[in-house]
This record gives structure tokens, sequence and C-alpha cells, in this order.
């Protein structure tokens, strides 16, 4: 079967509404979208924390973060995985094999992601966003809420590379997620899968989700990057 045949197998499957198909499209966004949803805030206020207060050892949390961004996602997931198994500390809570282990997993990746991008999008900031706002009697949220929305770009790209990252992950998802089918099973473990037994166009078609999905975010940023230079 040559590439064009593939392709068009796995265009077929995208709009035939194959169950088996979306059902592992709809896993891999709603898991996610909660590690995300999870970390955001966190990942806020420690990223303002770092930047606008004299944080103790503040050097060695940056040079944390840093490095955890460069850790692969299957030693995550492995180091995981040690902790969730029944012989591990955290064998108790029986989450192994389970969309929350995914979610966790997908939490310790991006974590150190955001914080780095958006530490970085805090320091650049204009602090008389910040100063104004507290000093006209603004609570410290609504000051920040302030400020947040003067570097919102730079913090919605932090939010994108986060997003990117982790949905497009294959090793901690294998290790602490199994691949179970309409389960754990997500895109990148399910093309992992389909390529290994020859089946290439389920792994074409959830190849083409992610490649819409990349497609999407960047349109979405660079049109709200664009209107709001016009509204400047």
């Amino acid at each position: 079967m040559n590439l064009l045949d593939t392709t068009q197998q796995a265009v077929s499957l995208l709009f035939s509404g194959d169950t088996t198909l979306w059902g592992i499209v709809g896993v891999s966004f709603s898991v996610s979208l909660i590690a995300i949803g999870l970390v955001l805030i966190p990942a806020l206020l420690i990223s303002f924390a770092l930047a606008y207060w004299r944080v103790p050892g503040k050097w060695f949390v940056l040079s944390l973060v840093n490095t955890l961004q460069s850790v692969p996602t299957v030693v995550v997931g492995l180091l995981l995985y040690m902790m969730l198994s029944r012989a591990g500390p955290l064998g108790d809570w029986k989450m192994l094999f389970t969309q929350k282990a995914m979610i966790l997993g997908q939490i310790l990746i991006s974590l150190p992601i955001l914080i780095s991008m958006m530490h970085a999008a805090f320091q650049n900031s204009d602090r008389r966003a910040w100063e104004t706002a507290y000093t006209l009697g603004a609570s410290i949220p609504r000051a920040m809420m302030t400020l947040m929305w003067e570097i919102r770009f730079p913090l919605l790209a932090a939010v994108i590379t986060a997003f990117s990252r982790i949905i497009t992950e294959v090793g901690c998802s294998m290790m602490v997620g199994g691949n179970i089918l309409y389960y754990t099973r997500n895109i990148p473990t399910a093309i992992a899968l389909e390529t290994s037994k020859g089946a290439f166009a389920q792994g074409i078609a959830l190849g083409m989700v992610l490649l819409l999905l990349a497609l999407t975010m960047n349109f979405f940023i660079s049109f709200a990057h664009g209107n709001g230079h016009l509204r400047t």
C-alpha cells in the first residue's frame, strides 16, 4: 500500500466518525486539558513570586526548574511508575494505569515549562503596571490581573507551549497509563502502537489531528497578537 492510499484511508477514518479513533482523541484532549487546568494557577503564582518577590534560594529554584525542563518524559514516567506501583510509597493510591496517573505525569512535565516561560514574561514586564495598580488601592489579586493582562501574549504562548508538549508526549503516558483502549490510550501512544502493528492509516489520521491542533493554536495566538497591536 502506497502513501497516497494510506493517506486517503486516514482521511476517511477522520470523517467517518470512527468511535475508536475519536475515543482516543477524546482521552488525549481531556487528560491534557485537565492537567493544564490544574497546574495553571500554581505556575502563575510561583513564577510571579520568583519575579517580583525576594524568595530565599531563588537561584536554586530557577536552576531546578530549568533542569527539569530537559528531563525526558519517559524518565518522569519511570519515576512515577516506581512511586505508584504496588511496591512503591504511593501504591495504596491505586492510581497506576489510570487517567489520574497520566494527569499527574503531565502536570510534572508541564509545570517547569510554565514556570520558566511565565517567569521570563514577568521579568520582562513593566513593573509600573503592578506598582500603579497596587498604589491606587487595588487588591493583590486585582493588581496581578492587571499585570497579567499587560503580558497576556507571552503568558498565552507559555500555556500553548506546555499544552503542546504534554499532548504529544508518549513516554510518560505509556509508562503510567498502560495504553488501555477507551481509557488511557491517547493520541501519541495509539500512533506508536498502530505503527508497530503496521496499521499506518489510523496513525496518520491521529497525526493529522495533532497537526490541525498545532495549526489552530498558532493561528489563534498570531491572530490575538495581531489584534492586540491593532488596538494599541
